[in-house]
C-alpha cells in the first residue's frame, strides 16, 4: 500500500515541517511504501513567480477594495512581475550575488512593510548598515527581500484571500472554533485563487503518486483548512483512498471531536505519537478479513463519533521511532527569509534546518500554563547519545546540511552533555540550537562543552521575570538563576532567547513593570540577545484549565462539537494587560539592537505606568552572589 504524508499549507517556507519526515522515516523502516511532499511550499512557489502575479494582477481587477497593499502593488505591478523570479532564486541561495543590486534600494518596489525599522524606533538613517554590520551585504540584502515578499503576501491577503498568510492559511477558521461550520462553509464557498491552486496541486498529487492512504498532520491552526480543503479534492478525484488526520493540532483541539460531518472529508482521526495508531489502521486495511484494531483512533460509525482505543496496543518507544528522512521534498527550494531583526526568530525562518528530537515529552512536566495533561508533554523518554548521533549523521549524509534544529520541549541537560560528548569524540562538526528549562544544571562548564559540540543558541521561558509568578508556575526556577545561567551560555559564545509572558494570572500593573526591569537588566548584563513577549492564554489541558481557582481566577468552559483548547477566563485580581503589548514589544526590539538599556522603563509606554520597585543592579548582584 502506498502511502502519501503531507503538511498543509501553512507552516515555514524556509524548512520542512518535521512530522512528514519522522513518519516517512518510521513507515519505510517498517516496509511500507511512503512519499511525502510539500504543498505549502509548492503553493507559495506557484503565487510567487511572473506568471502568479501576472494572474493575480487580473483579479486584482474586481476588486473594489483598495487597501494600502493593494495600492502600492497596482501602481509598481511591471516591477514586482520583472523582479519577482530573480528574487526567488535569490531566496533560494540560488543567485548571490543579485545582493549587490538589492542593497542600492533602486531595484525593488518598496513597499509598506519597509516601514518597519521607523515604525520600531530605528531612529538611525542607516538602519539596515547599523543593524547588520558594514560586512552583512548579504544579510541587509536578504532582509529587504523578505520585506518585497512580505509586502506581496499583504497584497494577496487583502486582495485575493483574506486567509493567507505565509506561515498560516486560515488560522481564524480553526483556532479553539466551537463548530465546524464555519470551516465547512469555506470549504462550499466559491473557490478564490488560492483555493483553485491548491486544488491543483492536490490533483497533481493524485496522478502523480495514486496513494491508497493519504495522512494530511495538522500542526497548528493554520494547516487546518488546508487539510481539510486537499482531503475534499482527494475525495473528489480519488474516493478509494483512505484519508487519516493527526497532528499537534488534532493532539490538542480535537481530542472531544463529536461532529460527525468531519468524516464526510477524513475517514480516520489519530491522538498522541502518530507511528503505532498509523501503523495499526494501515495493517487493517492491508488485512480486511482480520477483525479490525484501532488505538486512539476516532471513526464514524451510524452517524456518531466513535473513539476506539485497544488497551492492547502500546506506542513504539522513543528508540525505535527510527530516523526521519526529507526524501522527496524539495530541499534547495526552500526560501532562506530574514523578515524580523530578532536573531532568534531568524533562526527560525532563514536557512534550512535538519529537524530532530532528543527526548519525548518533557523531564520537568510541571508548569501550570503547559498542556502536562497530554502524552507530548508527560510521557517522558529519552536514548543514548550514541544512536542520538547515529542519527545525526544519517540526516547529514542524506541532506548534506550539516544544521540541527533539536525540537524538544526542554531538552534535557544529561542528555544534551552526553550527546556533546559523543559529537566530540567523533569529530562531527555540526552547528545546533535547542529549547532548554533555565535549570542550575547549566554550569559555565557544562555550556562551554555544548558550544565546543556546535551548539550556537538556546532558547527557554524566562517567562514572567517574576519569582512570585514564577513559583505560582512551577518553573522551578527563579529570576536570580536565570541570570547566573544565561550568563554561563552568553561567556561561552551560545545565544540566548528568552520567551516572555505577560498576564499571567493574578499578575499586576507594577509587577509587569518589575519584570521589564529585570528584562532590561538582563540585556545590558549580557546574559540574554533575545527575546519575545506574548500574551498569556489559558488551555484546557493545562493544570490552570483543569484547577483555576487555585491561580485565582474563573473560567467559562465551552460547549463544542468540534475544536476546543484556548480559554477565556476573568481574573479579579490581575489587570487588563492588552494595553501593555505594544510598550513592552517596543522595549524588547530595542534592547535587542543595544538601545534605549539607560532608559527609564516607564517610557516605553504611551500612558503612565508606576515606577519599578526593582533595583538598578539587581541581576549585577545575582551574578556575584548566585
Amino acid at each position: 500500500m502506498r502511502t502519501l504524508l503531507l503538511t498543509p499549507p501553512m507552516t515555514q517556507i524556509n524548512t520542512p515541517y518535521p512530522a512528514t519526515a519522522y513518519l516517512t522515516g518510521f513507515l519505510r523502516s517498517q516496509g511500507f511504501e511512503a512519499i511525502q511532499a510539500d504543498p505549502a511550499l509548492e503553493l507559495v512557489l506557484k503565487l510567487l513567480n511572473k506568471t502568479g502575479l501576472e494572474t493575480i494582477s487580473q483579479e486584482l481587477k474586481t476588486n473594489k477594495v483598495i487597501a494600502p497593499s493593494l495600492k502600492h502593488f497596482l501602481k509598481f505591478k511591471e516591477n514586482y512581475i520583472s523582479t519577482i523570479d530573480s528574487v526567488i532564486r535569490f531566496l533560494q541561495n540560488q543567485d548571490p550575488t543579485l545582493a549587490y543590486r538589492i542593497v542600492t534600494h533602486n531595484y525593488l518596489p518598496e513597499g509598506p512593510r519597509f516601514k518597519t525599522l521607523e515604525s520600531l524606533n530605528i531612529s538611525r538613517s542607516d538602519g539596515l548598515q547599523w543593524a547588520f554590520g558594514a560586512l552583512g551585504l548579504q544579510d541587509r540584502a536578504r532582509h529587504l527581500a523578505s520585506l518585497y515578499i512580505d509586502d506581496l503576501a499583504d497584497m494577496i491577503r487583502d486582495g485575493i484571500d483574506n486567509r493567507f498568510e505565509f506561515s498560516r492559511y486560515g488560522e481564524k477558521l480553526a483556532s479553539s472554533a466551537p463548530s465546524f461550520e464555519p470551516i465547512l462553509k469555506a470549504l462550499n464557498a466559491a473557490p478564490t485563487l488560492i483555493d483553485r491552486y491548491l486544488d491543483e496541486i492536490s490533483e497533481s498529487y493524485v496522478k502523480q503518486y495514486h496513494p491508497d492512504i493519504l495522512a494530511l498532520t495538522v500542526p497548528f491552526p493554520g494547516n487546518v483548512y488546508g487539510a481539510f480543503r486537499i482531503a475534499k479534492k482527494f475525495k473528489e478525484l480519488s474516493p478509494s483512498t483512505r484519508i487519516i488526520l493527526g497532528g499537534g493540532y488534532v493532539n490538542t483541539e480535537l481530542r472531544e471531536l463529536k461532529e460527525p460531518r468531519v468524516f464526510e472529508f477524513i475517514d480516520y482521526i489519530t491522538l498522541d505519537d502518530g507511528e503505532k495508531p498509523f501503523l495499526t489502521l494501515l495493517e487493517n486495511l492491508s488485512q480486511p478479513k482480520k477483525a479490525a484494531k484501532y488505538l486512539r483512533t476516532f471513526i464514524r460509525e451510524n452517524n456518531k463519533v466513535v473513539f476506539k482505543n485497544d488497551t492492547s496496543l502500546h506506542d513504539i518507544p522513543f528508540k525505535d521511532s527510527g530516523v526521519p528522512t526529507y526524501d522527496g521534498l524539495p530541499l534547495d527550494r526552500y526560501l532562506s527569509l530574514c523578515e524580523l531583526l530578532n536573531p532568534m526568530h531568524r533562526l527560525w525562518s532563514d536557512g534550512r534546518w535538519n529537524k530532530l528530537t532528543l527526548a519525548h515529552g518533557c523531564y520537568w512536566k510541571k508548569c501550570s500554563f503547559c498542556d502536562t495533561s497530554l502524552d507530548y508533554i508527560g510521557r517522558y523518554e529519552t536514548a543514548q547519545a550514541s544512536l542520538l548521533v547515529d542519527r545525526i549523521e544519517q540526516l547529514v549524509k542524506e541532506t548534506g546540511q550539516t544544521g540541527f534544529h533539536f525540537v524538544d520541549e526542554a531538552a534535557p541537560p544529561k542528555t544534551l552533555a552526553a550527546l556533546a560528548k559523543e559529537l566530540i569524540k567523533r569529530q562531527l562538526n555540526i552547528s545546533w540550537w535547542t529549547n532548554i528549562r533555565f535549570e542550575k544544571s547549566f554550569s559555565l562548564e557544562l555550556t562551554q562543552l555544548l558550544a565546543q559540540s556546535g551548539c550556537i543558541a538556546i532558547s527557554g521561558g524566562l517567562e514572567v521575570a517574576s519569582n512570585r509568578l514564577l513559583g505560582l508556575m512551577e518553573k522551578g526556577v527563579t529570576v536570580e538563576q536565570v541570570a547566573k545561567v544565561t550568563h554561563n551560555f552568553t561567556q561561552s559564545g551560545i545565544m540566548v532567547h528568552a520567551y516572555l509572558m505577560y498576564g499571567f494570572p493574578t499578575q499586576t500593573l507594577h509587577e509587569t513593570i518589575d519584570s521589564l526591569e529585570r528584562v532590561r537588566q538582563l540585556f545590558e548584563a549580557g546574559c540574554i540577545q533575545s527575546g519575545f513577549w506574548h500574551r498569556f492564554s489559558a488551555t484546557i489541558h493545562s493544570p490552570i484549565g483543569k484547577n483555576p481557582s487555585h491561580y485565582g481566577i474563573e473560567i467559562k468552559y465551552p460547549s463544542s462539537t468540534f475544536a476546543k483548547n484556548d480559554l477565556e477566563f476573568s481574573d479579579s485580581k490581575g489587570i487588563d494587560p492588552e494595553p501593555l503589548s505594544a510598550g513592552l514589544k517596543k522595549a524588547i526590539y530595542n534592547y535587542m539592537h543595544g538601545l534605549g538599556l539607560e532608559e527609564d522603563v516607564r517610557t516605553w509606554f504611551d500612558f503612565e505606568v508606576p515606577k519599578t520597585k526593582v533595583k538598578r543592579n539587581f541581576i549585577r548582584e545575582a551574578l556575584i552572589t548566585v
